[in-house]
């Protein structure tokens, strides 16, 4: 069985991100997308959040998990029995940043990297950028799934209500 690994912090996750989901899950016959749990980070959303707001962009896929990890990615594909990381190209320099964990992912457990280029239609977008279009009250529905724009309204009213 070949099984990949889509990792990522997917604060939120965007359309970008389902989109190379999707055309891994075509690829391989399992794919989990995996959300970083990084204790030292804080994110808009937890963990839970994001696991919850993954399976629902991800839920019409039938050979797609969600999980969390912690540590090195490498770790977690090899108590997982994966083998190969999804890893998606917006630019050239995300090319330079990729190759370099690539590389190193590759000397310390063999597992392969596979780099898949983003659908033009989503090259310019980010977590980061919905995040600040979002916060501003500006449309993001052609940028993530109506269930991650309900969400972001309401993560952003409840800060708006905590000041």
């Amino acid at each position: 069985m070949r099984r990949a690994v889509c990792p990522g912090s997917f604060d939120p996750v965007t359309y970008g991100h389902i989109d190379i989901v999707g055309r891994a899950a075509k690829q391989y016959d399992e794919v989990v997308v995996a959300v970083l749990n990084n204790i030292s980070k804080r994110g808009l959303f937890s963990v839970e959040e994001k696991l919850d707001m993954l399976s629902e962009g991800t839920g019409d896929f039938g050979n797609v998990s969600v999980a969390e990890f912690d540590g090195l990615l490498v770790d977690f594909c090899r108590d997982n029995g994966i083998d190969t990381i999804v890893r998606s190209l917006r630019s050239v320099s995300d090319f330079d940043y990729e190759l370099q964990i690539a590389q190193m992912n590759y000397r310390l457990s063999g597992v392969e990297t596979v780099f898949m280029t983003a659908n033009p239609q989503y090259s310019f977008l980010s977590s980061s950028l919905v995040r600040e279009i979002a916060q501003h009250s500006g449309d993001v529905s052609s940028l993530v799934t109506p269930y991650v724009q309900k969400r972001l309204r309401e993560k952003y009213a409840e800060r708006s209500a905590g000041q």
